[in-house]
């Protein structure tokens, strides 16, 4: 391992997560393991790229100097953030398991008991095919999830860093919140919380926010789509903020006018569930026990609205196409897990459904601790709630961008006159005399 003062955590802090992930691969009589996805690869090594849909992998002996397999124009970010010292860049023209192979022989790995994510995303079937029929000598067997038994619990620096993606998540939504008014489109509002989280110090996020209005928050998993919000209308937003790749999440409404008895309870049973949340959550519960906590409180309710999912999910290092770790652990009814100091939740008691037509969230981002649970937020809960200024206000708005398009049309049209040919305007005279 090269040591460096650069990375996002300390240098003690990666030796640490490799010494662990050695101690499970031992307990799994494994002498190796390659480790393909990436958000496992950036836990044991800080390396991060976009191009991730090109094989990569981190191959970790029990007893000798890890490795990279990567594109080669991703090798550049094995320099420039990682303490990995040895790579076996393949060219775009290259067979990237191949590579994989003949560096396992190379490391006199080839003829051992190796690990391989069997159910990771990056690690498709057709590779998978490759690497058994090539590898022969050797015994491959799936140690899916020996990285995450590391991840599950954050340690004391992540969870700092996790308060830095925090603050990208509430300027992000405090912009949308600011944003939200009759007469703005979706996409406007969208980019006000881009714009509110990027300016914060938060970095591209594995989601872009969600942002819904009106019927269209009915829709599970929908965002922006150019949609003018109306007058009295509510709109939905859920924010993940991120940072080193490490994402918070929120959801808040908006209300656009009067706050509706149905609505004014759908709030006070989420605050109420949340509420409960820090009261209750605490080492030793397990996860389904916490689910139902959560459940049976937005489940009671009188304004028609349900909790289809589960209610909260596992959240840190994330790349796109999701920031969920819930593949990891979630609350959910049936599980056996139990919450653990350092665990980090997205905690959702969202409502589905208000009045049949409308969808609401308040939602929680928490970390475990010795005695119960606390937030990375500060906000508050509250719809906020904007009275209704009348169609007024929504006309001129939209007015104003009429006015706006036609004056950058009538702008194109001088412009076109101004650079027109001689013999074009001399034409145009011609014909409008005759």
């Amino acid at each position: 391992m090269r040591q460096r003062d650069d990375m996002t955590f300390p240098f003690a802090e990666y030796e640490r997560r490799i010494s662990e992930l050695r101690t499970r691969i031992a307990q799994r009589h494994l002498d190796a393991v390659v480790i393909s996805d990436p958000e496992n690869i950036m836990y044991l090594t800080d390396y991060q790229t976009t191009g991730y849909s090109f094989f990569q992998a981190l191959v970790v002996p029990l007893d000798d100097e890890p490795f990279m397999i990567t594109r080669t124009l991703e090798e550049s970010n094995v320099i420039a953030r990682t303490w990995v010292e040895h790579t076996r860049p393949y060219p775009d023209t290259g067979d990237a398991i191949q590579m994989l192979v003949d560096a396992l022989r190379a490391f006199g790995l080839a003829n051992k008991r190796i690990g391989y994510e069997r159910n990771s995303y990056f690690f498709p079937a057709y590779h998978q095919d490759c690497i058994h029929t090539t590898l022969t000598g050797g015994k491959l067997l799936d140690c899916f999830g020996i990285v995450e038994q590391g991840r599950i619990c954050k340690s004391p620096v992540e969870i700092d860093i996790m308060r830095r993606a925090a603050t990208a998540t509430e300027a992000g939504m405090q912009a949308g919140i600011a944003a939200c008014e009759a007469g703005a489109t979706e996409n406007e509002i969208g980019a006000a919380i881009s714009a509110g989280m990027f300016r914060a110090g938060g970095e591209p996020p594995a989601v872009m926010p969600y942002v819904t209005s009106g019927p269209r928050t009915m829709i599970g998993h929908a965002t922006w789509e150019g949609r003018t919000v109306q007058s009295g209308e509510h709109v939905f937003l859920e924010v993940g903020g991120c940072y080193r790749r490490y994402h918070t999440a929120m959801m808040r409404t908006i209300v656009l006018g009067d706050l509706s008895d149905s609505m004014y309870k759908a709030q006070e049973k989420m605050k109420q569930a949340l509420t409960a949340v820090h009261k209750s959550f605490q080492p030793g519960m397990t996860v389904s026990d916490a689910d139902n906590l959560v459940r049976n409180i937005i489940s009671d309710n009188d304004v028609g609205a349900r909790l289809i999912t589960r209610s909260g999910y596992s959240i840190g290092i994330a790349f796109p196409p999701s920031w969920d770790e819930g593949y990891i652990v979630s609350l959910k009814q049936g599980e056996s897990a139990i919450l653990q100091e350092g665990m980090t939740f997205h905690i959702i008691p969202w409502m589905w459904g208000v009045d049949g037509d409308k969808t609401c969230g308040i939602s929680d981002t928490i970390h475990i601790t010795a005695e119960g649970c606390e937030s990375f937020f500060s906000m508050e809960q509250d719809f906020t709630v904007k009275p209704d200024t009348n169609a007024g206000s929504m006309a001129q708005l939209s007015n104003s961008r009429k006015n706006k398009k036609n004056s950058n049309n009538q702008h194109d049209k001088n412009a076109a006159n101004a650079t027109a040919k001689p013999q074009d305007t001399v034409s145009d005279n011609t014909q409008s005399a005759s």
